[in-house]
């Protein structure tokens, strides 16, 4: 039977000084000991203990809860006797919850007639696919096995993430299980695109090694925590050039909770095309009986703050709607005719 493996899609994308301290420091002549106390750059400060874990920590605690996933595609009917037409599909997964549930990429699992999970243990298991989100090409799954074999890996805060943090990715590249590789994130708040070509908003960019296989895989902090699933490379070559990307642990959690409890994933809405201003977001136009309509704004406006969170281009809007539910209720910051005002916007769903 013919095997293709997953790869992270190619996609191309658009595109010191610390306050003063004071340390002791313990001198020895010949008439005793004595402590003097210095200035030091808070910087230059070496801390004894250190809270993050080393590359190997992480692939020993963490490894476990990773696993490999075999999506089968249904068979095409063929004109060839003993030709099922049926192709395989590998991809990478973890664990989310101790109740088996398993997140992975939409595009490991789109078209699949049946899904296995292959555990770092050697065993497998059949998965059922819990729920879908093409939109932000994530999808969760579900194992029905016994608690002991489940190793939930801790999610982070995306938001937290800070280019240059190093990062850990594990995963299943070209078929080879519990591949671990490093490096750091290279640039935040990138934009990608789904493979139905919805944008991705404020996506990690990093250089730890991602090839074919390692799509849906975590992509740790170095506090153990997931902040990303790795998900796309850009790549001439269609290997590893060092441009990989993953969807924010922040938009995962948002997302794998409405699957998990609804099959399905609604995002927040507001109703306006944007274009980058002098300040801000231009409106330049309002879809009649958006959210953005109901509420008041305007073509013209220019959002500069959409609660607390400065908006001063149009990724950035996108990003912090993507954050919210639909029907939340958000304060928009406009410019107006010279004026600023402040347009509370109940959001819809799309």
């Amino acid at each position: 039977m013919p095997r293709k493996r997953i790869v992270a899609l190619v996609a191309a994308t658009a595109l010191v000084a610390g306050a003063a301290g004071a340390v002791g420091v313990a001198l020895t002549t010949s008439s005793g000991t004595h402590t003097i106390t210095v200035s030091q750059p808070q910087s230059l400060r070496i801390s004894s203990v250190s809270s993050q874990l080393t590359v190997g920590d992480i692939a020993s605690r963490y490894t476990k809860g990773v696993v490999e996933i075999v999506a089968t595609e249904a068979a095409s009917s063929s004109p060839f006797p003993g030709n099922s037409g049926s192709s395989q599909a590998e991809g990478t997964g973890w664990v989310y919850d101790s109740s088996g549930h398993i997140v992975t990429n939409n595009h490991v699992v789109s078209g699949a007639s049946s899904v296995k999970v292959n555990f770092s243990d050697g065993t497998s298991a059949n998965a059922t696919v819990v729920g879908t989100d093409p939109s932000t090409d994530l999808a969760v799954l579900k194992v029905n096995v016994d608690a002991s074999k489940l190793t939930p890996l801790p999610l982070g805060d995306s938001s937290a993430a800070r280019v240059g943090d190093g990062v850990v990715a594990i995963g299943s590249p070209f078929g080879l299980e519990g591949t671990v590789t490093s490096g750091i994130v290279s640039a935040l708040n990138r934009q990608i695109q789904a493979p139905n070509g919805t944008p991705i908003e404020g996506s990690i960019q990093t250089d730890a090694a991602i090839n074919h296989g390692n799509s849906g895989g975590p992509l740790f902090n170095l506090d153990g925590q997931v902040i990303g699933v790795t998900s796309q490379i850009e790549s001439d070559s269609g290997g590893n050039d060092g441009v990989g990307f993953a969807i924010p642990s922040n938009t995962v959690k948002a997302i794998a909770s409405q699957l998990i409890a609804h099959g399905s994933a609604q995002h927040a809405f507001l109703g306006v095309q944007p274009q980058d201003a002098n300040g801000g977001v231009k409106v330049v136009s309002v879809q009649s009986g958006s959210a953005a309509a109901k509420a008041g704004v305007q073509q013209g406006d220019v959002i500069t703050h959409v609660g607390g969170t400065a908006t001063p281009d149009s990724a950035t809007l996108r990003a912090v709607i993507d954050s919210h539910q639909p029907g939340d209720k958000v304060a928009l910051t406009v410019q107006r005719g010279g004026e600023t005002k402040t347009i509370e916007v109940t959001l819809g769903s799309h």
